[in-house]
């Protein structure tokens, strides 16, 4: 239970376990073949003392979540290192999950509103630590551009969850249905399903919804992350507690005929995830092996790549000794990032390029800082995540450059 619990720390605030040192740079010719990284922490916050860059665009725009005095979290964006609190949706809090950033600046993400939940559910939003608090409000999705923040429709249930959205301004995530499914257990109630949210033709600011089935035989489905090509990614399985785990029994993919395919996944029973597709079809995330634990539920997932049509996916590994890892983004150019993390070095970015995992620290120059987790990468190789202040301990978002 100890690493479902870090695993949903780790998408969604901090850590666990000691933080790392900075390594020196491993010798040998693979690290000559990978670049170098120029890394600039993004100080400016709202006041709390975690920060986290969550999406990268081609621009060099991030969006994340910062916190509060308070203790609340807002969604935010950084432009040139000056920070924009993107508000709620009348609730306490608000977040990116995931990275929910296109090139046009538009971000989606997830808010309490101000609306209590009739039901009492935990809810992903709340269960699955990505707000601080539990509130018993209903939380929802959301979209916001120049126009404000504005709320995503459910499927007929309470609660909704924004993932990702694509160039097209197609947008993808979770919502209740108004059914009582069988399958949820502990808080929750209501079924869920796969969202596509989408402009509606001609209509400014409307949209439409869609859902995305789960796989034939399941009664849930999510989806986590879509490309510019309109293909979908997510995970299919029981209703369990909204949060991954049984629900991730199978990776699936959605095309543009919206029928749910499964990616090959490393083998094990639950937690098979997909975080990101790129243009070429080619998906990362984390997905359970076979092991002890893993029929039970346990977390103990390594990241993997899925070349679109490849008949299995590649485990990635682990930085060191750790026991677990998750890759959370890819580029147009396969670099891959994510994060490390379960042994007594604690959380570390990394970077997989041409065959090789790399931990991010050794690509730069940080110490007494740690780079924690990459959470975002965009075509031209810069990087975004969380970096911890190796004086004040007060942990920020970054952005790391290639050297030129």
């Amino acid at each position: 239970m100890r690493y479902i619990l870090c695993a949903l720390a780790l998408t969604a605030a901090t850590g666990c376990g000691t933080e790392p040192e900075a390594h020196a740079p491993p010798p040998g010719p693979a690290r000559a073949t990978l670049p170098s990284y120029h890394v600039v922490k993004i100080t400016a916050s709202l006041g709390g003392a975690q920060s986290r860059g969550m999406a990268i665009n081609a621009g060099g725009f991030v969006a994340g979540w910062s916190d509060r005095a308070d203790g609340a979290r807002h969604a935010v964006t950084w432009r040139n290192g000056a920070i924009a609190d993107l508000g709620t949706l009348g609730g306490p809090s608000s977040t990116l999950p995931w990275p929910g950033l296109n090139d046009a600046g538009t971000v989606v993400g997830i808010s309490h509103t101000a609306r209590p939940d009739p039901l009492h559910e935990d809810w992903s939003c709340d269960a699955g630590g990505f707000l601080p608090e539990t509130t018993d409000l209903i939380c929802r999705g959301f979209v916001s551009d120049e126009s404000g923040m504005r709320e995503l429709p459910t499927l007929g249930g309470n609660h909704g969850f924004a993932a990702a959205i694509n160039n097209r301004g197609q947008i993808v995530g979770w919502a209740e249905t108004p059914v009582h499914d069988p399958t949820c257990v502990d808080a929750q109630v209501l079924g869920f399903k796969a969202v596509l949210w989408e402009p509606k033709p001609g209509s400014k600011g409307r949209i439409k919804t869609r859902e995305l089935r789960p796989y034939p035989g399941d009664s849930a489905s999510a989806a986590t992350a879509i490309n510019n090509r309109g293909e979908a990614v997510g995970i299919s399985g029981d209703c369990d507690q909204a949060v991954g785990r049984f629900s991730a029994r199978r990776a699936v993919r959605w095309g543009r005929n919206h029928k749910p395919v499964l990616i090959p996944d490393l083998g094990g029973v639950t937690w098979h995830t997909p975080m990101d597709i790129n243009d070429a079809g080619d998906v990362v995330g984390f997905s359970n092996p076979p092991g002890p634990g893993d029929p039970e539920g346990e977390f103990i997932a390594h990241a993997f790549l899925w070349r679109s049509g490849a008949p299995a996916a590649r485990d990635l590994g682990t930085l060191d000794d750790d026991p677990v890892s998750e890759a959370l983004a890819i580029n147009s150019r396969g670099q891959i990032v994510g994060v490390s993390f379960g042994a007594a070095a604690g959380s570390r970015a990394f970077l997989w390029q041409d065959g090789v995992l790399s931990n991010l620290n050794d690509l730069a120059d940080v110490v007494p800082d740690v780079l924690l987790s990459a959470q975002d990468i965009n075509d031209a190789g810069e990087i975004t995540g969380r970096v911890r202040d190796g004086v004040t301990g007060v942990i920020y978002a970054f952005v790391a450059t290639p050297a030129r």
